[in-house]
């Protein structure tokens, strides 16, 4: 067995066996740590670094011991005293255009609310108030109680864009109630301002017409509406009576404050847009394009109306049920009907008789909310209603099981029984026939080409073509005459609805469209 053993003397050293000795080497660079070798940290440096670590600690736990033991009192009741103020920095709201640019809402100088100081824009443009308590506990971050917020009109409908967003200024107070530090947290941002696609001069002049031809008649209240019928914007939203926007803003006017809410007429009810009312004979151009697309009776077939149609009383074999036009019109057909309004040409294509065939109340309800009726219109203002459309299950549910008669669908033809809609979906029903078969959805902004929206319904063009046509004649030799004038040509359709047990209240309308 062999083994290896080393030398104990070699020819050659490693580097890192030899100690550097400098004062041997001169030649070295000192500088540069040459002839150097490391030495350890002397002992006397650990208890001198040692000691001073020891010693911040003994100031840090003397300075904790006052500030909770021998301060710690007075800290604490100056945590008690202060406290801590969320300041709201109310922002200034959008101004409020027409279409012309005329300034219908604006800022005063001192940080109120000013509306435009003629009648008729109420109901468009609201007032502001005071939150509800269930706004400001819903949506605290939103709604500050002493914040005011839109109500009613567009300042309702575009809170949001209007307010813009309130700032937020945190202070410091004391027991004193001063305040010792404040900060900034968020600035406040103003709201936008808003152009409507209104024109204050059609909407003062409608409103001005409304209101002398109630006084006059002895009307309780009306409303009015002019759309465009190619675009969708409502160029006069009118509703009559109304309140004053600047005596609510304001709230510094008690007894007018309370005429208003005490007025049996409803001022602050928007009938344009949230009353509803029986249509009478202005949904008969609806029933006459109808018929048309349904192929029960052609556009020149004429039905006589002797004054009234007769069906035998389901009660009773031996009586009869009489449903009376308002005159009889004879000999008529379709454009003369719609032209003079007959009852008995209605109530024919409507729910049929010996020798014409009806549509019946199924197509009546199929069409009418093709039209949009029964349906919120989507304009862009709170509180829309909806509307009904008689039918048998309708019946059937607020008139305890009662079946469906033909008599009720005699009077649904002509607009009555248990029909309701409001303003505006009337005004975008009839510019279907204008429009040439387009239903669009009303927008109180002036509009650009991306806020237009408008749906093709599938109805042919000569159809529509006979119903212009009828509602041109009445406006030449019908019912709606006094709209004829020589400068621009109108083409139109009236509806009288009688109301109450016993038919003492009536509501007179006018649809129709220019120039024709």
């Amino acid at each position: 067995m062999g083994f290896f053993r080393r030398n104990k003397f070699r020819q050659s050293l490693d580097p890192d066996e030899i100690f550097l000795d400098a004062s041997n080497l001169p030649s070295f660079d000192n500088q540069q740590f040459e002839g150097r070798i490391e030495k350890p940290i002397s002992k006397w440096s650990i208890y001198m670094l040692g000691a001073l670590f020891a010693l911040v600690g003994l100031v840090f736990a003397w300075q904790t011991g006052m500030l909770q033991i021998a301060r710690g009192a007075a800290f604490a009741e100056r945590s008690e005293n202060n406290h801590l103020r969320y300041t709201p920095i109310f922002s200034q709201r959008g101004v409020v255009y027409d279409r012309n640019n005329v300034e219908l809402a604006w800022n005063d100088p001192q940080g109120g609310r000013t509306y435009i100081q003629k009648p008729g824009f109420a109901h468009l443009l609201g007032y502001l108030g005071y939150p509800t308590k269930e706004q400001v506990e819903k949506e605290p971050n939103r709604y500050s109680p002493k914040e005011l917020v839109g109500k009613d009109g567009v300042e309702e409908a575009y809170e949001n864009l209007l307010a813009g967003q309130k700032g937020i200024r945190i202070e410091e107070i004391d027991v004193s109630g001063e305040v010792t530090s404040n900060y900034l947290m968020r600035e406040p941002e103003d709201g936008k301002s808003l152009r409507l696609s209104i024109d204050a001069r059609i909407q003062e002049k409608l409103y001005g017409l409304i209101e002398s031809l109630a006084a006059d008649r002895g009307f309780g209240g009306g409303a009015a509406t002019l759309m465009d019928v190619q675009s969708g914007e409502v160029l006069a939203l009118v509703s009559f009576p109304e309140y004053d926007s600047n005596v609510m803003t304001k709230r510094t006017d008690g007894e007018r404050m309370s005429s208003f809410f005490n007025d049996s007429r409803r001022p602050f009810l928007n009938r344009a847009v949230s009353g509803l009312y029986t249509p009478g004979s202005i949904f008969k151009p609806i029933m006459a394009l109808a018929a048309l697309e349904e192929g029960v009776i052609s556009p020149e077939k004429k039905i006589l109306s002797t004054g009234s149609i007769s069906i035998i009383n389901p009660y009773d074999k031996t009586q009869k049920t009489v449903f009376k036009d308002w005159k009889a019109h004879g000999w008529t057909d379709m454009r003369e009907a719609l032209a003079v309004s007959s009852d008995v040409y209605f109530y024919e294509i409507g729910g049929g008789y010996p020798g014409q065939v009806g549509i019946g109340i199924k197509k009546i309800d199929e069409y009418s909310k093709i039209f949009g009726l029964s349906k919120k219109t989507g304009i862009d203002i709170l509180g829309e209603a909806t509307g009904v459309i008689p039918t048998p299950e309708w019946k059937e549910e607020n008139f305890d099981g009662e079946p469906w008669r033909i008599g009720n669908t005699y009077h649904t033809s002509i607009g009555q029984y248990g029909f309701q809609v409001t303003p505006v979906q009337m005004v975008r029903a009839t510019a279907v026939f204008a429009n040439k078969g387009h239903l669009l959805k009303p927008t109180l902004l002036a509009a650009d080409k991306s806020l237009v929206k408008r749906e093709k319904l599938d109805f042919k063009p000569q159809h529509i073509q006979v119903v212009k046509e009828g509602m041109r004649l009445a406006v030449t030799q019908g019912t709606a005459k006094g709209l004829s004038m020589e400068d621009v040509s109108v083409a139109a359709k009236t509806g009288t609805a009688e109301l109450g047990a016993k038919k003492q209240f009536v509501n007179s309308w006018v649809v129709g469209f220019f120039p024709y």
